[in-house]
């Protein structure tokens, strides 16, 4: 098994217990579950049990103090019917593969989004340069059992950013495609063919950002959560909390889903920075 600080987040065998014992690791300690004989699979079942057990108090910390949004009533518990959604990145000395938790408000994990489809080659330009804005990124944003909900294809950009938004099936919800270079970053949101919102960052380091409507309406909003001196300055990580005002509908709920929970991605932006 590998190390504790290299581990990711999920199920895994006991290697000092009985043959149908499985540990969860949540990036801090274990948790031991069990499964009873003659019981099915156990992990997407326990996975639940254990988030809604123990959730993450320092999320609840980063949406109320950190992000200022108050506690707000609970939602659906998937990603796409609760009013706050935390994304935060797993930091890494080197970024070689985009990886993020997405948790309730409460702190409990609810989804993940990861990269998919890199080659060697790739992998090893991240690393030894800087190029990492200029190839193409496909990430999965999956639910808490791990099930593809979005697909997202960041592809190759030189100067303006476009995110393609699928279903898992391959059907096109839509396109994020930023419209400036210069002063406070805007992003159109696309579905068949018309302009259905927008993403507008309130500062020139496109830390926070409102979501509108097709009528200028803000119908949600996205807030950088500061990760500590020693992340910022030595790590990739970012973490974002999405307030959502209300319900939206489609394509739009998923546009904004899709836009908070890989806005890093979007925009890319290779030097680090403190406001």
């Amino acid at each position: 098994m590998t190390t504790q600080s290299n581990t990711p987040a999920g199920w895994y065998p006991d290697p000092h217990g009985a043959p149908r014992t499985l540990r969860y690791w949540d990036g801090a300690q274990w948790t031991q579950h069990t499964q009873a004989e003659g019981q099915g699979q156990v992990p997407q079942q326990a996975y639940a049990q254990q988030q809604a057990a123990a959730p993450d108090p320092r999320v609840q910390r980063q949406v109320q103090q950190q992000a200022g949004v108050a506690a707000s009533g609970s939602g659906g518990g998937t990603l796409f019917t609760e009013p706050v959604l935390v994304v935060n990145q797993k930091a890494k000395l080197i970024e070689l593969t985009n990886e993020y938790s997405v948790f309730d408000q409460n702190g409990n994990q609810i989804g993940s989004v990861t990269e998919i489809g890199q080659s060697v080659l790739k992998k090893a330009l991240r690393f030894v340069s800087s190029v990492d804005q200029f190839l193409t990124h496909k990430l999965e944003i999956r639910d808490a059992h791990g099930q593809p909900q979005l697909v997202l294809i960041r592809p190759a950009k030189f100067l303006k950013s476009r995110v393609v938004v699928e279903r898992p099936d391959g059907q096109p919800v839509g396109e994020i495609v930023q419209q400036n270079m210069i002063g406070k970053i805007n992003f159109a949101m696309i579905a068949n063919g018309r302009q259905v919102g927008a993403i507008k960052a309130e500062n020139w380091r496109a830390w926070n950002f409102a979501i509108v409507d097709h009528a200028e309406n803000e119908v949600a909003r996205i807030t950088k959560t500061w990760e500590g001196l020693a992340k910022t300055m030595f790590t990739t990580a970012d973490n974002y909390v999405l307030q959502i005002h209300y319900q939206l509908p489609e394509p739009l709920l998923s546009l904004v889903v899709a836009t908070a929970l890989t806005v890093d991605t979007a925009l890319k932006q290779d030097s680090r920075g403190f406001g």
